[in-house]
């Protein structure tokens, strides 16, 4: 089951950058947002297939697109909780870099898997001028069932940047921060670093898919 999440999942991860020449309008409403990038993404599989195993490939998209539209750091800084105040900056930007690999990795081969009729529902919603964060919810349609997916955002200076994400209940950050919780209690935040290091390496040369 947790392999079957990963294809709708890789559409928050990934979808919100992977543009042929269109720019998002991140000032536009998270929804507009979602809708506008989601589309670019199958608009990019249906016109060249992107290969799971072509890491340098998927990272300049990532370092081009993605970034602009997506805080890893953020979603890095919660995930650790409250051992992001005790870390040095060194330390933040080490994890921040080794977690967005590790997302990298973990999504990579569902982008293989995406087709171009893929489709996405995205159920209405209304969104305030004074709101500064938000859940965009959508359903994904995949041989003949539905996968609830939802996005987190929040509203910075720059627009709308996506750091959540959510796949039948079960949240990123959520999820992680349990895992980055313990590895710290135990060996320290130069521990974690470690332990993702050594996990991206083991992803790289093909030794498991997380």
């Amino acid at each position: 089951m947790k392999k079957l999440l990963l294809i709708p999942v890789l559409l928050i991860a990934i979808a919100p950058g992977i543009a042929r020449s269109a720019q998002v309008d991140d000032q536009s409403d998270p929804q507009a947002l979602i809708r506008t990038a989601t589309q670019q993404v199958l608009d990019e599989v249906r016109e060249r297939a992107i290969a799971p195993t072509d890491i340098p490939r998927i990272r300049a998209v990532v370092n081009r697109d993605i970034l602009p539209y997506v805080d890893f750091r953020r979603t890095t800084q919660l995930s650790m909780g409250r051992h992001w105040r005790s870390a040095t900056p060194a330390q933040r930007d080490k994890v921040t870099e080794q977690f967005q690999l590790l997302l990298i990795h973990l999504y990579s081969g569902a982008l293989a898997q995406l087709k171009p009729d893929q489709q996405i529902q995205y159920p209405p919603m209304r969104v305030s001028a004074s709101e500064t964060d938000v859940v965009v919810r959508t359903v994904a349609l995949a041989n003949g069932k539905q996968y609830e997916i939802d996005y987190r955002l929040y509203r910075t200076p720059a627009g709308w940047r996506v750091y959540d994400l959510n796949v039948l209940g079960a949240w990123l950050i959520q999820t992680y921060r349990q895992q980055f919780n313990e590895t710290i209690q135990q060996s320290g935040v130069d521990g974690l670093i470690r332990f993702l290091v050594q996990r991206n390496t083991e992803l790289a040369a093909g030794g498991g898919n997380g």
